[in-house]
């Protein structure tokens, strides 16, 4: 606008400009005029230059008219063109003063957040405090309790040290009758084995049958689910006990198949069995680190043995006492226990873990199978290492005591079966065979009631049954479709029971 009002001003001063001069060049031409209007012939040639010096000085003017009018439009094209740019930046201007209002308010909401922020952050820091306090506190708590508990440690220490002295004066009382009772029972022991061979002496010949070749398998059995790894025998009967992955101890009829018991509480799979000699308490051994005792006639647990830090693979009841179990685990210890007392009597500590066990007849020997490949015979009372031999080249899978307690049998990941002598360490006989391959560090296999048969699974679902007297295989029995991980044969002669990788088991007959 104020380019314009110039621009007008300008235009209106020079056109008052050039009718002024237009005035006074007309005063100044009035007398040449004059003198036109008098004849030619007065005027003379003064007067003529005169006139076209004054043509030639209005046409002059009329060019500067032009210029100034061609100026003048030029100053107004500039002066809208300002105009235009003017009206942009008032435009302009206006959307920058909304922007900032939008950015006033913007700032004035954050403003806003940021206080409740701040409010919620002194909240949060009060809280925090409160919950420190409360931590020191509950730190002081802790720490009182943790010295209350190691004075109650060290007084039940010294408790359990009263009882080992106790336990140790209890055993060598327990010696000292065992001496009296062995002495007694040497002539008995005489009559019932001559030169390692089993005779059916008159108090036991209604339990003793000659073992017979198995051929048929008289039934099969899904007892378990995610397989089977353990079958045993009930001393002197006819009733299998099995346990598996799924955890249950199961009791079955071999002549009907029939489930006749099952037995609840184990909390880890179970890897091995055992029964006492009079049949009255089942014990298994368990990846959950822990040994459970059942009441084979009421089903109830007994006892839960606990001390073991690592998965136990094998357990053995005494045949002399139903008082004493031995048993591996894989933290490198085998423990003996007392059955009435519920806990550990004494604990063997070896650098190779131990896969299976098995107690002497007498009772006061333990024989290991282990992992390095070797056997090895233990004292129980005094846990010392009486003697060993490497028995296979690779890992012990399975240790069995023959019955008349004269022989061990030992299986390896080798695949070998080897019979060695329990007074000498001496083999007496290897059984193998090319299609005879161990499925597991915990495959099992087994002497019949007679000494006269060694039975091995096989991971290929077979069963081999090799001859005692040749050595020579003298059956392959075919009905699992899985690995075959446990071989049982019964105390009456027959039958023969084995287990899968799949939870079968086989009777055969």
């Amino acid at each position: 606008m104020a380019y314009e009002e110039v621009a007008i001003e300008a235009i209106k001063h020079a056109l008052k400009a050039l009718r002024k001069r237009h005035l006074v060049e007309e005063g100044a031409h009035a007398p040449a005029l004059a003198a036109l209007n008098r004849p030619f012939v007065l005027q003379g040639s003064e007067w003529k230059e005169k006139a076209e010096n004054l043509e030639v000085e209005l046409q002059q003017c009329y060019k500067a008219q032009a210029r100034l009018s061609e100026q003048l439009v030029v100053e107004v094209a500039e002066s809208r063109a300002s105009k235009s740019l003017l009206q942009e930046k008032e435009t302009l201007i206006t959307d920058l003063q909304n922007e900032l209002n939008q950015a006033r308010d913007e700032c004035s909401h954050l403003t806003e957040l940021l206080g409740e922020k701040t409010k919620a952050l002194e909240l949060l820091m009060a809280e925090h405090q409160d919950l420190k306090a409360q931590i020191e506190e509950i730190t002081l708590r802790a720490n009182n309790a943790e010295a209350e508990n190691k004075t109650l440690v060290d007084r039940w220490m010294l408790q359990k040290m009263q009882d080992a002295e106790r336990l140790n004066e209890a055993n060598a009382l327990y010696g000292d009758m065992l001496d009296k009772v062995k002495a007694t029972s040497i002539e008995k022991l005489a009559r019932q084995q001559v030169d390692g061979v089993v005779r059916q002496s008159e108090d036991g010949a209604e339990f003793y049958v000659e073992s017979s070749i198995p051929s048929t398998c008289k039934q099969r059995i899904p007892a378990h689910d995610g397989g089977c790894a353990s079958i045993l025998f009930e001393y002197n009967s006819s009733k299998l006990i099995s346990g598996g992955q799924d955890r249950a101890i199961k009791m079955w009829d071999t002549t009907s198949g029939s489930l006749t018991n099952s037995f609840y509480g184990c909390l880890g799979s179970v890897l091995d069995l055992s029964i006492t000699h009079d049949n009255k308490f089942i014990i298994a051994a368990s990846s959950s680190n822990n040994l459970y005792v059942w009441d084979a006639n009421s089903g109830r647990i007994r006892h839960t043995l606990t001390g073991h830090i690592d998965k136990v693979c094998a357990v053995d009841v005494s045949k002399f006492s139903s008082r004493y179990v031995v048993s591996a685990a894989y933290d490198r210890t085998i423990k003996v226990w007392d059955l009435q007392k519920g806990y550990c009597n004494n604990t063997i500590i070896f650098h190779s873990n131990c896969n299976s066990l098995a107690f002497s007849m007498d009772a006061l020997t333990i024989c290991s199978g282990h992992v390095d490949g070797n056997l090895r015979l233990w004292d129980v009372q005094t846990g010392k290492l009486l003697s060993e031999v490497a028995a296979h080249s690779q890992a012990v899978t399975s240790v069995s005591l023959s019955r008349n307690g004269n022989m061990i049998l030992t299986s390896g990941r080798d695949n070998l079966h080897n019979l060695f002598d329990i007074r000498t360490l001496e083999i007496c006989g290897t059984f193998r065979s090319n299609a005879n391959r161990v499925a597991s560090n915990w495959s099992r296999s087994c002497i019949s009631a007679d000494d006269g048969y060694v039975t091995a699974g096989s991971v290929d679902g077979s069963v081999h049954i090799w001859s005692v007297s040749n050595g020579k295989m003298v059956s392959t029995l075919k009905e699992h479709t899985s690995s075959v991980l446990c071989c049982s044969w019964s105390g009456l002669g027959n039958p023969l029971a084995t287990s899968d990788k799949s939870g079968t088991i086989c009777i055969w007959s």
